[in-house]
């Protein structure tokens, strides 16, 4: 199944708006959704809407759809204003770089944590497919790895943040069953020299966290 452009900056809006609305009032989410989907208590997540007699039960497969990337509106903006020297600057390029970079690991531990727990990433479109449509939205890495020479290097506390926005639907009539919001951040630990291999592992846990609800989902629908 493929996403047009047109889809997935439609994706990335409702997402930015999504995740803006529940920074501005986390506290009264809407009750529902302009769609129908009721809003429905979670300790997982930030906001979770389920489309009223839907069940994740019959689904045995999975199919991902490519994870949209957005970041943080002015991100680029802010992030030069305060760093010396232009080769430490982010560039367009850089950014794209990193939106696919984290687009692909998305797939990768999304794909990782639902095969190993019993679930076929499938390209398939059935009756027990669910399609996931997910976007990172509000994309905020605190020292990014520009790939530049040099010596210069950024200490930090903490990698960064970002929020996941998700639909999901039934693989046999297209129709939206849910969607999920949910806002995680790197949390402050001791400080360390950022690159990327601290940014991916901070992405990895933020990312095995998110998979490893939608596991727990599956799993208690199936069990219930």
């Amino acid at each position: 199944m493929k996403i047009s452009t047109r889809q997935s900056l439609f994706l990335l809006v409702i997402g930015l708006f999504a995740a803006a609305g529940a920074a501005s009032a986390k506290d009264a989410p809407p009750e529902s959704t302009p769609d129908g989907l009721k809003l429905v208590e979670s300790k997982d997540i930030d906001a979770l809407y389920v489309q009223e007699g839907a069940t994740l039960a019959p689904y045995k497969r999975i199919y991902l759809v490519d994870c949209a990337v957005a970041f943080r509106k002015d991100w680029e903006e802010e992030y030069n204003r305060n760093v010396v020297g232009l080769s430490r600057r982010v560039s367009d390029k850089d950014m794209q770089r990193i939106q696919a970079a984290l687009a692909e690991e998305f797939r990768t531990v999304f794909t990782k944590e639902l095969e190993e727990s019993g679930y076929e990433v499938t390209t398939d479109l059935a009756s027990d497919v669910l399609i996931v449509r997910p976007a990172i939205v509000n994309l905020d890495p605190v020292a990014p790895d520009l790939q530049t020479s040099g010596m210069s290097y950024t200490i930090v506390q903490s990698a960064g943040a970002m929020t996941l926005y998700a639909e999901l639907y039934d693989g046999g009539t297209n129709a939206k069953i849910a969607m999920v919001m949910d806002a995680r951040a790197d949390p402050d630990g001791f400080a360390e020299r950022a690159s990327r291999v601290t940014n991916k592992a901070a992405a990895d846990r933020m990312l095995r966290h998110w998979a490893k609800r939608l596991v727990k989902g599956l799993d208690t629908a199936k069990a219930l």
